[in-house]
């Protein structure tokens, strides 16, 4: 049987992967990041300059998976980026091995219980909740039914503060062109039996700084499910005297981080009264905003701190009836990029640089509150240098415990 290589971005280095060799035995490439937890042997290597996790799986699972993956990638969804499938596979005795699907790793993201073996404490669970939240709500309403959702099933990136979630196993995933009431509920139960179960063998490991509230924290993955899709996508009924709300429920969707392409008005003949309801709604109103400013790629909660860094900028030098591009382009080379660049070259794996800014401004704030006055940002950011990021974990190349 021949190997057989389908890859949407081919990698001629891939070849010399040991392919003949079960997954598990793999020495060669291999690279000691965190993985999560899986029902499948997973390896993470590197080729060159690029890093790729693979799975070996059933050769029909894999390719599902791939498309699946691709599919979401096409959304513009938060998923692990697939890269290829491996299929006829057979070791030095001429036997079957497994198929593999290969995947782009996902750069200064962790699995959960890395999180929590690296500093994080109970008092951050519920923004990983949260991440969960906007993650499940956003597939569901692309018609993503997941059908196994957990926190073994996502990684985490840091995001001003908080945690966006990423997708990383979609082998019980079913895309749709909608998902029914049913649909979207199962998932909500999967998740909260999943998430309490994990949650228990974080406690029974120790991972925990002190017990935490299982049954209160699956309550609340539900709770901020159902009103964040009711925020999202329910109707909303006023007089005709009030069409303020129509824009008033669009600032509050764009607060959250949504736009809305699309918005369903109803009134009825005399017009006495007006319903309306989203349709169409896509995270991401801050990261375009950002983008279109300053050209840079980051998290939604990371964007819109940013984004009220340079309101800030803008205000304080009185740019108020200056071009916002214009603005933004001096904010950019004036104050974000000399703060990113002070931080040292060994210290460059520990934070992606948006979230470097954030934490920055946090301790800018540290200081003032404590001095009592203002303090500058690039003095923040030098004592930030000096005395916080040094004792951060190197998360890009950070090695499981």
């Amino acid at each position: 049987m021949a190997l057989h290589i389908v890859a949407n971005r081919p990698d001629p280095a891939l070849l010399t992967l040991p392919w003949s060799t079960p997954l598990e035995e793999w020495t060669e490439h291999v690279v000691p990041l965190p993985r999560g937890l899986s029902r499948h042997v997973v390896r993470i290597v590197r080729l060159r300059d690029r890093v790729y996790a693979v799975k070996e799986t059933v050769e029909d699972i894999a390719f599902r998976e791939y498309r699946l993956l691709r599919d979401l990638q096409r959304l513009g969804l938060p998923a692990v980026v697939p890269l290829g499938v491996v299929t006829g596979r057979t070791d030095e005795d001429g036997d079957e091995l497994p198929s593999a699907l290969l995947t782009e790793h996902l750069r200064f993201s962790l699995p959960y219980r890395s999180l929590f073996s690296h500093g994080l404490t109970a008092e951050n669970l519920p923004s990983l909740v949260d991440a969960m939240v906007v993650l499940l709500v956003r597939l569901h309403l692309a018609g993503f039914f997941w059908g196994d959702v957990s926190l073994s099933n996502v990684l985490f990136r840091r995001s001003a503060g908080g945690f966006a979630a990423y997708l990383v196993d979609a082998e019980t995933g079913e895309l749709r062109p909608q998902l029914s009431d049913s649909m979207r509920e199962h998932d909500v139960t999967v998740a909260t039996e999943n998430v309490f179960g994990e949650l228990l063998d974080l406690e029974a490991s120790d991972s925990l700084d002190h017990e935490v509230a299982a049954h209160d924290l699956i309550e609340l993955l539900a709770d901020r499910y159902h009103a964040l899709w009711d925020e999202l996508t329910g109707p909303e009924e006023f007089g005709s005297d009030e069409m303020w709300r129509i824009e008033q429920r669009i600032e509050r969707l764009n607060d959250l981080g949504f736009d809305v392409e699309e918005l369903d008005i109803v009134t009825d003949i005399d017009g006495d009264w007006v319903r309306i309801q989203p349709k169409v709604v896509e995270l991401g109103h801050h990261c375009r905003e950002l983008q279109a400013l300053t050209g840079l790629n980051v998290e939604e909660s990371q964007a819109r701190r940013l984004l009220n860094d340079l309101t800030s900028f803008t205000t304080h030098l009185g740019l108020g009836r200056e071009q916002r591009d214009l603005v933004a382009h001096r904010w950019l080379t004036e104050i974000y990029e000399p703060v990113v660049a002070m931080v040292p070259a060994d210290a460059l794996g520990k934070l992606e640089p948006p979230e470097v800014f954030h934490e920055v401004l946090a301790h800018r704030w540290y200081l003032s509150e404590k001095a009592g006055a203002e303090v500058d940002t690039f003095d923040a950011a030098r004592d930030y240098v000096e005395h916080v990021l040094v004792h951060k974990p190197d998360e890009l190349r950070i090695t499981t415990t």
